[in-house]
């Protein structure tokens, strides 16, 4: 027998060729094998779908009303879509949906079960699809399929709530589904690249998601895994900046998109889903920040998580001076968002501009290691969110952790040669400048 798993891949690849009734009967072996496996029953449907036949239609519904009771409604409204999308009737689909999970819903708890998709390791036996299929394949394995879960009864008693929607009025949650958009990609495929602008943020409806940032060097740095439930995008939204990293699938991915479409519906409602947004932002950063920055590199997840407690944040409007040259350092700063300006005082009287600062850059680091006052103005071009860490609270954790003074030390001499080059070549062009 084959692993599960290795049999969904497989069939993954047999349905991206074109070889839709292979894949059918693979996917019908997981169905046979682990029928609490929904995945598989919408990818079977799918594969009936492709070969025209008008039963996947039966199995896209019994598979919807499965996964709503069993606690994975965005699985559920992947088939609501591709219903709708074929010309079939998901109104009490997407009626059910808003009332087992909606806010005023009396099954959401924040500790709940679902029913969970069987484990990739199980045993699967499998058809050698080189052989011709039975004549009646397709209609058993859609029959199969359709009923695979009619005598299951063991659902949990209560659910999870779907991120940021069931926050909303039930009024709401109805306008955002109706403007979600499905997207259903392959492996390898990218959900979002880096550099692009952002104009949606996507909820995880089912497949696994690989996140990576990518340097100037073409290097790759791994920031994320997402799964079923997970929200990304939403960012660059938010921000109206490029993306700032890439999301690739791992496996076949189904996606449902919100655009500034479904924003605009929520105008009565925009400030508590603009609240939600950014706190699934401001997760999303924090963690970026741990996985990328020299700061934190020195030190295990569970000291990653102290060290960021200690930490304070502070949004900041365009124009304030979150650092003004000359005065005493109060602190080292780490920007979490936006971007801010530095420059310097040059002899003359004049203003010198050193460069800018962006997501995950520290500064302030000069005037702690050297006791001295601080030798540029930082201020905020763009609303922005700092971190920021007192200066005892730094002393102690650069006498505890000599990874951390060598990182700031060699910080500091960089950017102090950098701009002694810039105060004594002003033509150079800002975006070579590099910071304090």
């Amino acid at each position: 027998m084959v692993s599960l798993g290795d049999v969904r891949r497989s069939a993954a690849t047999l349905y991206s060729q074109g070889q839709h009734l292979a894949a059918l009967r693979l996917y019908d072996a997981i169905v046979t094998a682990a029928p609490l496996d929904y995945d598989a029953r919408i990818r079977l449907a799918d594969c009936a779908l492709a070969m025209g036949d008008a039963g996947a239609s039966r199995v896209y519904r019994a598979t919807a009303w499965y996964c709503l009771k069993s606690g994975h409604p965005l699985a559920a409204l992947v088939c609501t879509r591709v219903l709708e999308a074929h010309g079939a009737d998901a109104s009490d689909l997407t009626s059910a949906l808003v009332v087992n999970y909606g806010s005023e819903s009396d099954l959401l708890r924040k500790a709940a079960t679902r029913v969970n998709l069987p484990a990739d390791s199980l045993p699967v036996n499998v058809p050698d699809v080189r052989l011709p299929a039975p004549a009646d394949i397709v209609s058993h394995a859609l029959a199969r399929a359709e009923h695979a879960t009619d005598n299951f009864k063991d659902f949990p008693e209560a659910v999870h709530p779907i991120p940021l929607l069931s926050a909303m009025s039930e009024a709401a949650f109805k306008r955002v589904l109706s403007t979600l958009v499905l997207k259903r990609l392959p492996v390898g495929a990218s959900a979002i690249k880096e550099g692009e602008p952002g104009n949606s943020f996507f909820f995880v409806a089912g497949g696994q998601l690989r996140v990576f940032a990518t340097d100037g060097l073409g290097r790759q740095t791994d920031l994320a895994q997402l799964g079923e439930g997970a929200v990304f995008g939403e960012m660059a939204l938010l921000s109206a900046q490029p993306r700032s990293a890439t999301v690739g699938c791992l496996t076949d991915c189904d996606l449902l998109e919100v655009g500034r479409q479904s924003l605009a519906s929520l105008a009565d409602e925009l400030g508590a889903v603009a609240e939600a947004l950014h706190g699934f932002t401001r997760d999303r950063l924090l963690g970026n920040l741990m996985a990328t920055s020299p700061l934190f590199k020195p030190f295990n997840r569970m000291q990653q998580r102290d060290l960021l407690r200690r930490f304070t944040s502070h949004d900041v409007a365009p124009g304030t001076h979150v650092i003004n040259e000359g005065e005493e350092g109060r602190g080292l700063f780490v920007v979490l968002s936006g971007d801010l300006d530095v420059s310097r005082r040059a002899s003359d009287g004049t203003t010198v501009p050193l460069g800018g600062l962006r997501t995950g850059d520290v500064f302030g680091e000069m005037s702690l290691l050297r006791n001295a006052r601080t030798t540029a103005t930082v201020v905020a071009q763009r609303p922005a969110t700092v971190l920021f860490l007192a200066r005892e609270v730094v002393s102690r954790i650069v006498a505890a952790m000599p990874e951390i003074k060598s990182y700031l030390e060699a910080l500091a001499e960089d950017r102090e040669i950098d701009n002694q080059l810039v105060l004594g070549e002003d033509d150079t062009p800002p975006d070579e400048r590099i910071l304090i």
